[in-house]
């Protein structure tokens, strides 16, 4: 995501690419942002409250973790699990690298419809079902395919058809011919891939960027022609008069082409799934890559049963309904492809070797030249004893680590592995991973994976999935609509010139940050209020019972921070009523008190119990729910308004209820204040340092290390 960032930052700024710079000055601009900006994250994390042991702060690319990084890739390379192979990858053209399957969010279109892809002005269109003609070898007419990326023809090596169909039997073993190059395509049949009742009963096979194609290639060993640069620029095999030209112009061209050549036969709407990169929302494009891969069968069998096996079961998912998911995702699961070809990131601690006498000298064109090790003077040694007497060069893989390689790795870095240090010892595994339901596959899979591998065992007991916040909309929260909420301007306000600015700061361009200042507009017209840390923390929390997604109203927030007020007030008002010298009593004894005062502390009972309950069982709402309900109201609604007469002058015919009262008044604040200390820290650790006799009744220092309540046993 860094290299993202920084890479727009660049064009915007200096209209320059990564190559143009080169890769030493692009990663020291990469280490520039992240210094800047990587402390953000934390800051948001303090304000809001997050009880840390902030001296173990660490980064995933620290020393530290990048030795863990290397020693997991070897021990993996060692065991045979990671391998290096020619395969059809998921390529992103505009960060030009390789993507990992679950890093494809697809979208359906039904219809015709135009779509922005980054990098071309006018939008593109998709949903169309492209229908041409090829012509057959030896004056035998036509073949018509159909095609909802006719720009791939200009790769076609093979035209499929069934072997059962009638309307082709006399095709069988001829050729058509490439109409822009004269390639010869071979009419194959194959009933794998082709329905005759679908279309015209005729596919055209482009092996070097369609899946099914690919396989079909590898069936009938017909020839794979890539056709894109890494750019997604046509290259010199798609023929002089498209070379050059970006892959959705090439669209255009190509169909003008055929058009001219009286080959083009029409095109009608079409139902379709693209595939767009969840990071840089570019349209992915297959294409034939070398690249490193991890096998995932045995580890994903064992991190199945790790969650599904009734008899040893170790792994639990918090709400359950995701335990279905992990297991759907890990039965299905596919080699996991680990290089990127980006620069910011852990490197691939594995060297190429050309030798002196090697035919082809361009890197990786032997897969058993590559020497993985530890580092450059282990690989160099290691080389010498494969080739001993060769003269050769030796480079290192340029590409870097999946960034979810890394993280996957976290449970363990983060204690010292590969090292047998005392935190492993003390802390593997943990009890509960808390993350986003959106990441179970990108890294709590990964995590357990490996963690099982390379530390022995699950690095987690229970996985605790929190919902994913949304805008008031039910919309996902995203820069170019303005929606974005920084936690830190809820929580101390900001005006609606400031959110412009911050958009300002951005790497928008000129029309999306139009569209993102409208929207701005539209949903915060005066701006936020101020609602501080504890109004964000309760309303988030009571959130949790939404599914699996927050739509986060701003004025719920708003709500919580002036029930904040009121809570303040009536604390206050309820202290005022407790002398400086007050002793909190060692018991209480229900039976002398008022009912009043016996029945505030039952009700208190009940909702600590429901609180302990719900807390127990991860379910936060319903925690926050029960809090909140006993201090609105029980103890603000009916408690202090039925002691007020109690105090009202001095009575001696009250005297002991006032006793009472103060008595219950003071447990009521005491441990209601310790309930909701975990919801709202800053407001609850104000009052509780206030309250008379706390010091001096063996507290300790904060509430915060107090400890929780528990039910209270009342003398009857």
């Amino acid at each position: 995501m860094f290299q993202v960032v920084v890479e727009k930052k660049l064009m915007r700024e200096r209209c320059l690419t990564r190559h143009d710079v080169g890769r030493e000055e692009f990663v020291n601009e990469v280490w520039k942002w992240k210094t800047e900006y990587g402390g953000t994250i934390l800051r948001q994390q303090r304000r809001m409250g997050a009880s840390l042991d902030w001296s173990r702060e660490c980064f995933t690319m620290d020393e530290k973790r990048s030795k863990a990084v290397t020693e997991a890739f070897c021990r993996l390379y060692e065991e045979g699990l990671i391998y290096r192979d020619l395969r059809l990858v998921n390529w992103d053209c505009g960060l030009r690298t390789a993507i990992s399957d679950i890093e494809v969010d697809y979208t359906d279109i039904k219809e015709r419809t135009l779509l922005k892809v980054p990098g071309y002005e006018k939008p593109v269109e998709f949903g169309v079902l492209t229908s041409f003609a090829y012509p057959l070898e030896g004056e035998l007419g036509e073949i018509v395919v159909a095609t909802t990326r006719v720009e791939t023809m200009l790769g076609d090596t093979g035209i499929a058809i069934h072997p059962h169909d009638k309307r082709y039997s006399h095709l069988h073993g001829k050729f058509a011919v490439h109409p822009f190059n004269g390639r010869k395509l071979p009419i194959i049949c194959d009933a794998i891939l082709v329905d005759p009742s679908f279309g015209t009963g005729a596919v055209k096979i482009t092996p070097a960027h369609d899946p099914n194609d690919f396989e079909v290639g590898k069936r009938h060993n017909i020839e794979f022609i890539n056709i894109f640069t890494d750019d997604g620029k046509i290259n010199s095999n798609g023929g002089p008069e498209f070379a050059g030209m970006p892959r959705f112009k090439a669209r255009e061209a190509v169909i003008e082409a055929l058009q001219k050549k009286k080959l083009y036969r029409g095109a009608q709407n079409n139902e379709m799934r693209l595939g767009l990169c969840s990071r840089s929302n570019d349209v992915v494009e297959p294409m034939i890559k070398a690249q490193w891969y991890v096998n995932c069968s045995s580890m994903a069998k064992q991190a199945l049963d790790a969650a599904m096996d009734d008899q040893n079961r170790k792994l639990e998912f918090i709400p359950k309904q995701y335990t279905a998911e992990w297991k759907r995702w890990l039965e299905n699961i596919r080699d996991w492809c680990i290089s990127r070809q980006l620069w910011w990131g852990h490197r691939i601690p594995a060297w190429y070797v050309t030798l002196e006498d090697d035919e082809m000298k361009e890197l990786g064109a032997y897969n058993d030249h590559w020497m993985v090790a530890r580092n450059e003077e282990q690989a160099l040694a290691e080389v010498k004893k494969k080739f001993p007497g060769k003269k050769f060069e030796m480079l290192q893989d340029p590409d870097v680590l999946d960034t979810w390689f890394s993280s996957g790795l976290f449970p363990l870095s983060v204690l010292g592995w590969p090292d047998d240090t005392d935190d492993l010892k003390a802390f593997y595994p943990t009890s509960v991973l808390e993350t986003g339901h959106d990441i179970l596959f990108f890294w709590v899979a990964r995590m357990v994976m490996l963690g099982i591998t390379l530390g022995g065992d699950i690095p987690f007991r229970k996985v605790y999935l929190h919902p994913m916040i949304r805008d008031a909309h039910g919309r996902k929260m995203s820069k170019s609509l303005g929606n974005v909420i920084d936690p830190l301007e809820v929580i101390n306000g900001v005006s609606l010139e400031g959110l412009h600015k911050r958009l300002e700061e951005g790497n928008l361009d000129p029309n999306e940050l139009a569209t993102a200042k409208a929207g701005q507009v539209k949903d915060f017209p005066n701006g936020i209020a101020e609602c501080g840390a504890d109004a964000l923390r309760f309303a988030l929390v009571s959130y949790t019972a939404q599914s699996d997604k927050i739509n986060l109203d701003i004025q719920r927030v708003v709500g919580y921070r002036q029930w904040c007020n009121k809570l303040w007030n009536a604390v206050r008002f309820a202290m005022s009523k407790l002398p400086d010298d007050y002793t909190p009593p060692p018991t209480i004894n229900l039976g002398t008190m008022p009912f009043s005062c016996g029945w505030i502390l039952s009700v208190l009972n009940k909702a600590i119990s429901k609180t302990v309950m719900s807390l127990n069982a991860y379910e936060f709402s319903d925690a926050a729910t029960s809090v909140y309900s006993w201090w609105q109201y029980q103890f603000c609604d009916v408690f202090i308004e039925a002691i007020k007469p109690y105090f009202a002058g001095d009575n001696p015919a009250f005297s002991s209820e006032r006793s009472s009262a103060r008595d219950a008044l003071w447990v009521c604040l005491e441990s209601g204040l310790r309930l909701l200390h975990p919801f709202m820290p800053h407001v609850t650790e104000e009052l509780w340092q206030r309250l008379p006799g706390v010091k001096s009744h063996t507290r300790k220092e904060s509430i915060m290390i107090c400890e929780f309540p528990s039910p209270m046993e009342l003398d009857k």
